[in-house]
């Protein structure tokens, strides 16, 4: 049977003026017509390779006709479009809309322009860094590209519609190299001190923003499909982690892309085929890459931190998940920080340990390997609620302690003298002796009063460095007023000192309150494992 059926030779007959073909005919002629045609298409397909081409054009089958000395077909060109229309009456029968040319109108039609003739001149092209306005430099206007790649259209009811036309990215053949070899490291020789050194190369060269999207779609491809290559999904997640080192890449219009690939070798059900694949170690690192990410472009992405803690805490309530996949969900909300823990893993520790439990003991769980993923998941919980605790207790302000001073004590009360003297024994050496007097003298401490209980300090100000003729404390009556001015500015600082330090011992004795009933709860969970992540000042104070 013919590939070219017989209403198509019906209606190549009635375009030449045949009207009574009769089908049994044209079912005949179908064979022969598909013989001449494949005869015509093998001499073109000759042509094409003959040209060192892999698209075959209208000028491919003009030769072919040309050497089975047939006449050309006129009309047609190689980079002209071809419409075709639905004949009538035939659901899958198509032909070429063509109009008919009368050749008394191509005979009379003007003739073109004939073609200048080839000549060369010479002019400047720019004198100094400035391009000369002349007729042969282009002005600046032309050579700028456009500001969008918009197309406009209109439908048949009048609407427009925007057509955005694809850009050409054009890369230089030494990065296109560059790519090729990191992909293949990547791929296949992962395990070599080249990749390794290959990875610093992505971190540290410039130039390399060009390549960004290639790198994206690259992972994502091979993340895709490659879940059962642990070494493969490594070698991707220690590339994405040069990616994001590199100072000279934008990577923030990409992360979109690259975010889904990040978050599957967290989250995903399995990673590698083998048993000897220590998918725990690509989950610790992954977590930790996505802990930088957010830390970074947590600021720019406003709902990335958000939409990624969803995800993880999703993952991590979902009962019907892998303990694998609550694995990764657990250490990458405990990367993002001990505020995420304590706000969405602590409030469904309980729960979500009396769920576990049964997976932890050896006579209600035989399976070895679930165990052991059981015991895995108990340790990233313990780890995560551990750094909880210890942040809380580490972001206490110590108390607070006097400053080094010398003390008199008395049945009563404490009095306190700065180490004024101490630091300027040297400066008061070199002093007048009225100075000395006034500094170092016996009048330079003046009881009040008698009894200890009412004893206070007055220290006499020395005169200023430009009055040589000062006079002793005795003989002027200015020195004891700013003496007691002086002490009473004393007493005001204390007792400001002494009421934010009140609010400052309430404040953390609240918080106190608050991270002893913690650290008590995770202790009822947990039981002693949980201390060995207490600070040993506050293990003290609770215990």
């Amino acid at each position: 049977m013919s590939i070219v059926p017989k209403e198509n030779v019906e209606v190549i007959a009635q375009s030449i003026g045949i009207n009574n073909l009769s089908p049994d005919v044209a079912l005949a002629l179908a064979p022969d017509v598909e013989y001449r045609l494949r005869e015509v298409m093998q001499e073109a397909i000759k042509c094409m390779r003959h040209s060192r081409r892999t698209r075959l054009t209208a000028d491919d089958v003009d030769g072919a006709l040309n050497l089975r000395n047939v006449e050309p077909i006129y009309g047609y060109v190689s980079g002209g479009p071809l419409r075709f229309k639905r004949a009538i009456g035939h659901r899958d029968l198509f032909y070429i809309d063509d109009k008919d040319v009368e050749f008394k109108d191509v005979i009379e039609a003007p003739l073109p322009k004939a073609p200048l003739d080839t000549g060369i001149v010479c002019h400047w092209l720019a004198i100094e860094g400035v391009q000369p306005a002349i007729p042969e430099n282009a002005p600046v206007e032309v050579l700028a590209a456009p500001s969008d790649s918009k197309k406009y259209e209109q439908k048949d009811d009048g609407i427009p519609v925007d057509i955005k036309l694809p850009v050409k990215h054009i890369l230089s053949r030494e990065l296109q190299l560059y790519f090729d070899k990191i992909t293949e490291l990547v791929v296949s020789r992962s395990d070599l001190v080249i990749f390794k050194e290959a990875l610093v190369s992505l971190a540290t060269d410039s130039g390399l923003h060009p390549l960004v999207p290639y790198f994206t779609c690259f992972i994502a491809d091979e993340v895709s499909r490659g879940l059962n290559d642990y070494p493969l999904l490594f070698a991707l997640m220690r590339v994405v982690r040069s990616l994001l080192q590199n100072p000279h890449m934008h990577i923030e219009p990409y992360l979109h892309q690259l975010m889904p690939s990040v978050v599957t070798c967290l989250v995903a059900k399995r990673l590698g085929n083998r048993f000897a694949d220590n998918h725990w170690e690509l989950r610790d690192f992954t977590a930790n890459l996505v802990a930088s990410i957010c830390k970074r472009f947590g600021h720019v992405y406003n709902t990335l931190q958000s939409r990624l803690t969803k995800t993880l805490v999703n993952a991590f309530l979902d009962p019907k998940r892998t303990l694998t996949q609550h694995y990764g969900a657990i250490q990458g909300l405990a990367a993002l920080g001990p505020s995420v823990v304590r706000l969405l893993v602590l409030p469904n520790l309980e729960s979500y340990l009396r769920l576990l439990e049964p997976e932890l003991l050896l006579d209600k769980q035989k399976n070895e390997m679930k165990r052991h993923e059981a015991w895995r998941v108990y340790g990233a919980l313990l780890n995560a609620a551990g750094q909880c605790i210890y942040d809380r207790l580490k972001m206490f302000p110590l108390l607070p302690s006097p400053a080094p001073q010398s003390f008199w004590s008395t049945s009563q009360r404490v009095i306190t003298m700065p180490n004024k003297r101490k630091g300027s024994v040297e400066h008061m050496e070199k002093q007048p002796p009225l100075k000395k007097i006034a500094t170092d003298g016996p009048t330079g401490l003046v009881p009040t009063n008698s009894s200890p209980s009412h004893m206070e300090v007055e220290i006499a100000t020395p005169a200023p460095s430009g009055d040589t003729d000062a006079a002793p404390p005795s003989s002027s009556g200015q020195m004891p007023n700013e003496g007691v001015s002086n002490s009473r500015s004393r007493r005001d600082r204390a007792s400001g000192r002494s009421l934010k330090k009140s609010a400052l011992l309430t404040q953390v004795w609240k918080d106190d309150l608050n991270s002893g009933h913690l650290l008590v709860s995770l202790f009822e969970l947990f039981g002693e494992d949980i201390l060995s992540f207490v600070p040993a000042p506050e293990m003290c104070l609770f215990l």
